[in-house]
């Protein structure tokens, strides 16, 4: 049964605390201009429980999928809400009351709803041929109208897919207008079972490659580099005899490996190779990938946020880590692999301090690049504040050189938290473009939608769209520019 109250704990308090509602608003207040070359939608993913959870300790993971998006047209802003109206939502709903148990294990949910599709498609908007996709990787993407926001429906490219999840982190190529895009668990809970699909620009399913993991890891991400996908593997392990006891399905070990697997982005499953290295990472967000020939050899880099143990409350406590995020030793890092030299692992490169949320042009995206975007939290700044899923937010937003490793800061004061940014491209030459992020005000509870010029985030805001109240902390965006949203399948 569910319970008559939310839980007590940072998933459910401040900004995270539920709103469980459905609405819209025209012509938002624009403080200062938003430059004109900036028109299309921001489209926002997040999580937002419609109903009590059936277990006390939930995580904000677990909450409903909502799609939000903000339209810009000539200066002028709109908003709307929506639920992903996903076969889990259509049940509780049905019911009034939740039915889904635990965090990732169908084992715990209430028998009515056995084999009914538990995602939530609560952590990526996904745009690719003129569709818009809602993604979470514990099942297919779920189609949504770009226009209206209404759900359309599971999407598997026609039953064309035999994994049964695909990721909320594809990888584009920004010449060929590929979208590859990875499952894990691919066969069932707690498989090792990996696949790898490449879907063309007109969003037909090239092809389908399986290959196993060492064990049944949470692959959040991966890169692409001009000939590969590379896959970075830490040890946060789902068991299914756990799962089926009711235990947790992730837990964290320290004292096993992490791993990168190798796979030709055209090649077979059976050509993967591996490396091996150190024990207990972990991470969850790639920035960027690409391939360097030096000599004689082809070396190849993955541009990531890296910390030394799980950075997820709930997971550090199912896996029994007593550690503060603020405690956790984590960076902005690249790993370069020689490709000659596989059984060497990785020389490790610091390139800019702990954050997350990485970000690149789309331009940049599988080759030599040399700026990049995440949020961080920096102490100076302020103490921890109550947001997000990992129950402290960011307050500094970072542009880094990888290159050179310039770094310019945007703080954001001691009562703001910033959301993931996007980026969003100029026509003009040389002219980096703007960052559009969400940026929450915890004194008002109030929520801000700014633009940012990208090469040079410390002037400020040029625009800040006001809301006038709170919206539950992002995982994760897109932008897509108007000419794409008028090419739409549905209008």
């Amino acid at each position: 049964m569910s319970m008559n109250k939310w839980p007590d704990s940072f998933d459910f308090q401040g900004f995270n605390e539920p709103i469980g509602e459905e609405w819209s608003a025209q012509n938002l207040d624009v403080e200062g201009s938003i430059p004109a070359e900036i028109n299309g939608a921001f489209f926002r993913a997040g999580a937002d429980p419609a109903f009590y959870p059936t277990v006390e300790k939930d995580t904000y993971l677990s909450g409903d999928g909502v799609v939000s998006r903000f339209l810009i047209q000539n200066g002028k802003v709109d908003f709307a809400l929506k639920y992903v109206n996903t076969a889990r939502h259509q049940a509780e709903v049905a019911a009034g009351h939740a039915l889904f148990g635990a965090y990732h294990n169908p084992y715990t949910d209430d028998p009515s709803v056995a084999g009914v599709d538990r995602t939530t498609a609560n952590t990526t908007p996904i745009w690719h041929a003129g569709r818009l996709f809602l993604s979470k990787e514990d099942g297919h993407s779920y189609e949504v109208n770009p226009h209206t926001l209404e759900t359309i429906g599971s999407w598997t490219y026609g039953g064309k897919l035999r994994t049964l999840t695909t990721s909320a982190h594809p990888r584009f190529d920004p010449e060929t207008g590929e979208m590859f895009i990875h499952g894990y668990e691919a066969s069932g809970p707690a498989s090792k079972d990996v696949a790898l699909c490449v879907i063309d620009r007109n969003g037909n399913v090239v092809s389908e490659e399986w290959f196993e993991a060492p064990y049944c890891a949470m692959l959040h991400d991966f890169v692409l580099t001009k000939n590969w996908a590379l896959f970075p593997i830490f040890p946060t392990i789902a068991d299914l005899d756990r799962m089926k006891a009711g235990g947790p399905a992730w837990v964290h070990h320290q004292d096993l490996p992490s791993w990168v697997a190798i796979m030709p982005r055209y090649g077979k499953g059976s050509e993967v190779r591996w490396v091996k290295g150190p024990n207990g990472l972990s991470g969850y967000h790639m920035m960027n990938g690409y391939e360097e020939e030096k000599d004689g050899t082809t070396l190849l880099h993955i541009d990531q946020n890296v910390m030394e143990t799980n950075i997820f409350p709930f997971v550090r406590e199912a896996s029994g880590i007593d550690a503060s995020p603020a405690d956790i030793r984590a960076a902005l890092v690249r790993w370069t692999i020689d490709l000659n030299n596989l059984d060497a692992g990785w020389v490790e490169t610091p390139l800019g301090p702990p954050g997350d949320m990485s970000r690149t042009a789309l331009k940049d995206q599988a080759r030599p690049y040399e700026i990049g975007y995440y949020a961080c939290y920096d102490p100076e700044v302020g103490p921890p504040i109550t947001h997000s899923v990992v129950g402290a937010g960011f307050n500094t937003l970072i542009r880094v050189n990888v290159q050179n490793g310039e770094i310019t800061a945007l703080p954001l004061g001691p009562d703001r938290s910033i959301n993931e940014p996007v980026h969003i491209p100029s026509q003009e030459a040389g002219h980096e473009g703007w960052l559009a992020a969400v940026v929450d005000t915890h004194s008002t509870m109030t929520s801000e939608l700014w633009f940012i010029e990208a090469g040079d985030p410390g002037k400020g805001a040029i625009a800040k769209v006001k809301l006038g109240r709170r919206l539950r902390p992002q995982i994760h965006g897109t932008w897509v520019e108007k000419d794409d949203l008028d090419k739409s399948i549905h209008q």
